[in-house]
């Protein structure tokens, strides 16, 4: 398996230099539009180069294309999966919705899920549960059950939020892949810091916040809850005694500016992963450095799409793996 990886390894050192780098952003972002901008990245080869009719199909595209890498560098290799939960639990929560209200999905649905949008909603549709995979039957079930009890689309992406932030803390904790481990660690506690942050901002109650935070190893979820149910300056002070300390500024400027150091501190981690050739770790740098990619990438056209001027755009820009 070494020498798999090895070889996988050799050949993302190859493909590195096609990941787009700051001067190559800088250039989109003085494209004057969206369309000259996707052209830009077309004769890049972004998307296998092709021209697209729309921003949202070429960014599937260029992912599609980087899953059939990935699988064909390390084909018996599972631990790709566990990166494509995030997709099904999103489709989940779109099914589940749709089942129970008239919310329009299209165009909500995602495609490069460990199981087909389609089965899930035909699942869910027919409450026939055994037809998901494990990860997902319990959750559906429980969704599906709070949401035609309540009618309240928030206490469904509670059930189904929260079910992906465990999934997710199980994994790390059963990895022997530092890189899946420090990853898992820091989604779930970022997730868990936005979550007290948006519920101390709506005022509300510690019950509630109990319920949606995920426990995990840095964060004291029931005093973090504690004091999101005060007041931000509560959460500020519980924050300062953490590995999180360095948040507490962003979070005083914007949600924004969270989320941008929240990115850049999982781009840092990846960072550190790829010089390691006799593990999977570079592999998996690469892949989430190419959705750290897909994420930059969507922002730049979405600001170009709704006129925004380009030195806000690039203010909101997160660090590159290049």
């Amino acid at each position: 398996m070494a020498e798999q990886y090895t070889y996988a390894v050799s050949r993302i050192r190859a493909m590195e230099p096609e990941l787009l780098s700051r001067p190559e952003l800088e250039q989109l972002l003085t494209a004057p539009d969206a369309v000259q901008a996707m052209q830009q990245l077309a004769d890049k080869g972004f998307g296998g180069g092709e021209v697209f009719a729309s921003f949202d199909e070429l960014l599937e595209a260029e992912r599609e294309r980087m899953w059939e890498t990935l699988y064909e560098l390390v084909p018996e290799d599972k631990i790709f999966t566990v990166f494509r939960y995030e997709t099904d639990f999103h489709n989940l929560k779109a099914a589940v919705k749709a089942a129970v209200t008239d919310m329009d999905t299209q165009g909500l649905y995602r495609d490069n899920g460990t199981v087909s949008a389609e089965r899930i909603v035909q699942a869910v549709r027919k409450r026939e549960y055994d037809a998901l995979p494990e990860h997902l039957r319990q959750t559906a079930q429980q969704a599906m059950e709070v949401l035609l009890q309540t009618r309240s689309g928030q206490e469904c992406d509670i059930v189904i939020d929260r079910a992906a932030l465990e999934q997710m803390k199980e994994v790390g904790k059963n990895s022997d892949v530092e890189l899946v481990r420090d990853y898992m660690e820091w989604s779930v506690a970022l997730a868990d810091i936005k979550i007290a942050v948006r519920g101390c901002r709506t005022g509300k109650p510690v019950a509630f916040l109990r319920r949606a935070l995920v426990p995990c190893q840095t964060l004291d979820t029931v005093q973090l809850a504690a004091a999101a149910a005060k007041n931000m300056d509560a959460v500020y002070a519980y924050l300062t005694y953490t590995k999180y300390a360095a948040a507490v500024d962003a979070l005083k400027e914007s949600m924004n500016a969270f989320e941008k150091w929240a990115d850049n501190q999982i781009m840092a981690l990846v960072r550190a992963q790829k010089t390691n050739p006799f593990t999977i770790a570079p592999v998996l740098a690469f892949m989430l450095a190419k959705e750290n990619e897909r994420k930059t990438v969507r922002m730049i056209l979405t600001g170009k799409q709704n006129g925004i001027a380009a030195d806000a755009i690039r203010e909101r820009l997160r660090d590159t793996y290049v």
